[in-house]
C-alpha cells in the first residue's frame, strides 16, 4: 500500500512547512479550502522574474497549478513561464514586467484551492488532508491530533500531538488501520508508550 502524499501524487520529501500568517495549515476561504504550495522568495534579474520556494514534490510541480493565489488577499495570478534555473525555481507572472513589480511580491505565500489538486486513489492522501485529524487506537483510546507530517525516506511519519508528541509511521495495514477523512479520524495500532 502507498503511504500519504504531500501535494502532488508522487512520493513526498521533507521540506519546510509553509508559514501562512503564523499558522501551518490549510485554511478556508468561504467554502473552498486553500492549500499552501510555497512562497515567492526573491527576484531574479530585471525583467520581472521571481524566485520560488516550492513545497510540492517534485518541486517543479508547482508550475502545473494555475491560477496561483498570492498573499493574504488570495489574488489570482497566472504564470507566463516557470522553470528550473540551476538549483532553484523561477517564474514570470502575468502583469509582472520589471524588477520593481517583482520586488513587491517577495515573501508572498503561494496557494491554490484544494479542488485544483488531482483526485487520488482511495488509499492515498494529501498531507494537507491528514493534518488536523484525530488519532486513536483500535480500542478507542485517543492519542491526539496530527500536527504535521514528515518524510523520512522509508515512509511518511505522522507527528501526533496529545499528552506528549508521538511519531507514528504512516504505514497502512501495519500501523494505520483506517483513515476516515469525513469523520476526521485515523485509527492506528501503536504502543502509546513508545
Amino acid at each position: 500500500m502507498i503511504a500519504s502524499r504531500r501535494w502532488f501524487p508522487r512520493h513526498a520529501q521533507q521540506l519546510p512547512e509553509p508559514v501562512w500568517n503564523g499558522a501551518v495549515k490549510s485554511r478556508s476561504a468561504g467554502k473552498r479550502t486553500i492549500v499552501p504550495l510555497g512562497r515567492i522568495s526573491g527576484v531574479h534579474g530585471v525583467k520581472g522574474w521571481v524566485k520560488i520556494h516550492s513545497l510540492t514534490e517534485p518541486r517543479e510541480a508547482i508550475f502545473e497549478y494555475q491560477p496561483w493565489l498570492l498573499g493574504e488577499s488570495l489574488e489570482e495570478v497566472r504564470i507566463k513561464q516557470g522553470k528550473k534555473h540551476g538549483n532553484k525555481l523561477i517564474a514570470l507572472l502575468e502583469e509582472t514586467e520589471n524588477r520593481e513589480q517583482a520586488e513587491g511580491l517577495v515573501n508572498r505565500p503561494i496557494a491554490i484551492y484544494h479542488d485544483q489538486l488531482p483526485d487520488l486513489p482511495d488509499d492515498e492522501y494529501y498531507w494537507a488532508d491528514l493534518t488536523g485529524l484525530s488519532v486513536q487506537l483500535e480500542d478507542g483510546e485517543k492519542l491526539g491530533t496530527i500536527k504535521n507530517m514528515l518524510a523520512t525516506g522509508a515512509n511518511d511519519v505522522m507527528v501526533v500531538q496529545g499528552d506528549r508528541e508521538l511519531l507514528i509511521p504512516f504505514v497502512q495495514g501495519k500501523y494505520v488501520k483506517s483513515v476516515d477523512l469525513d469523520d476526521g479520524l485515523v485509527i492506528v495500532d501503536w504502543d502509546p508508550d513508545f
